[in-house]
């Protein structure tokens, strides 16, 4: 796929660029600025990623990694050979200076498109290095300090959101927090 501006000059008839067309009726051909349709975020780009190992991250804060096996209109992905990745950030347990993360097999997955938040192509060269400032660890340990954070974070937004209310500031999401 080429890499395109929005300064690159759209191909007129036949290749050539519209400036160098000769002008019809008497009036020269005006310019228009547009994007080249390659230019343009689609499923279609998927096409290029089809087979190739993928990280996904959603909506919800998941990171999969796995083979696009496919795809449709509303990018819609299955994955192959996924795996979910559990990241918990460092000084999170006692005694720990660096990050842990612990990959989960899925197998075959399918994510509803607009749960994506990003995905991009993994560097197979540089797949099996370690993220930096993460060690792996058991995927029992990593699930247990990870659901000790979310609960922890889950209490400290409560936390806030009950003296943003106490001055009175309503948020979108009081209701479930409170809950």
């Amino acid at each position: 796929m080429e890499n395109l501006t929005i300064s690159d000059a759209p191909q007129g008839a036949g290749g050539v660029p519209p400036q160098q067309q000769q002008p019809t009726l008497g009036r020269p051909s005006p310019l228009p600025q547009q994007l080249p349709a390659q230019m343009f975020t689609t499923a279609a780009q998927l096409l290029d990623l089809t087979d190739k190992k993928l990280m996904v991250a959603l909506r919800d804060g998941r990171k999969l990694t796995g083979i696009l096996r496919s795809w449709d209109q509303f990018a819609n992905l299955v994955l192959q050979s996924t795996k979910e990745r559990i990241f918990v950030p460092p000084n999170t347990g006692p005694n720990q200076p660096r990050g842990l993360y612990a990959d989960v097999d899925q197998g075959i997955f399918l994510v509803r498109g607009e749960n994506v938040l990003l995905l991009g192509e993994i560097d197979l060269d540089k797949d099996d290095d370690a993220p930096p400032g993460y060690d792996v660890a058991e995927v029992e340990v990593v699930q247990a300090l990870a659901k000790q954070k979310k609960q922890e974070d889950r209490a400290k937004e409560k936390a806030k959101v009950k003296k943003l209310a106490t001055l009175g500031f309503d948020g979108e999401n009081v209701g479930e927090t409170l809950l």
